[in-house]
């Protein structure tokens, strides 16, 4: 008797699991094929940057720490390579944000400001003037 209830609750189970959860299911969120590129890379310059910290406060020689930046470097190269590699397979275009990066590294026209009262010339606008300190 034990047997047959435990065949039926045996055989019960399956068929729920069987019939019921395919439609169960959460749908998968498919993963970005960038992500573990865009992981690798952040910890890259985590440890550039402790690198770098390490070098400042005298724990690492000039030699080892041009060793080792190297190293990291050469790594993080391949890494932006295989992006550049996963780009070009999927068709991925630049993001706005790098062209407008290209676009703002084209040398913009250098606008010259000159003092209205010593005629000094300046790159950026001011509100004094650096050379006699008055305001324009």
């Amino acid at each position: 008797m034990i047997i047959a209830i435990a065949a039926v609750l045996t055989i019960s189970v399956v068929l729920f699991t069987i019939g019921v959860r395919a439609q169960d299911l959460a749908p998968v969120e498919q993963e970005s094929p960038f992500k573990h590129l865009d992981e690798l890379k952040a910890r890259i310059y985590e440890n550039l940057r402790d690198l770098q910290f390490e070098f400042r406060v005298g724990k690492l020689s000039d030699e080892d720490y041009q060793t080792a930046k190297q190293g990291l470097q050469r790594e993080l190269a391949g890494v932006m390579a295989e992006v550049d590699k996963l780009k070009n397979q999927l068709g991925v275009t630049i993001a706005p944000r790098k062209a407008a990066a290209a676009a703002a590294s084209a040398k913009p026209e250098k606008k010259a400001f000159s003092c209205p009262h010593c005629a000094a010339t300046f790159d950026k606008a001011m509100k004094y003037c650096g050379e006699c300190g008055k305001p324009w």
